[in-house]
């Protein structure tokens, strides 16, 4: 398998990725927004480290319903 044949392959699921954490920034940075724990900064943090997982962990059981 050459270069192009993998960056072909592996492309949507960086695509998702990308587009899961942006939209976790999004619903993070919102001003109604609250989050377990209260401060934004560190779920930011969580998000752009720990990428895919930082996002889902986020999305589920990050945010505060109300």
């Amino acid at each position: 398998m050459n270069l192009g044949m993998a960056l072909l392959l592996i492309s949507p699921i960086i695509a998702i990725e990308i587009g899961l954490m942006i939209f976790a920034l999004y619903d993070l940075f919102r001003p109604e927004r609250r989050v377990k724990g209260g401060n934004k900064i560190v779920w930011a943090v969580v998000i752009l480290v720990f990428n895919l997982v930082g996002s889902l962990v986020y999305l589920l059981a990050g945010r505060e319903d109300g």
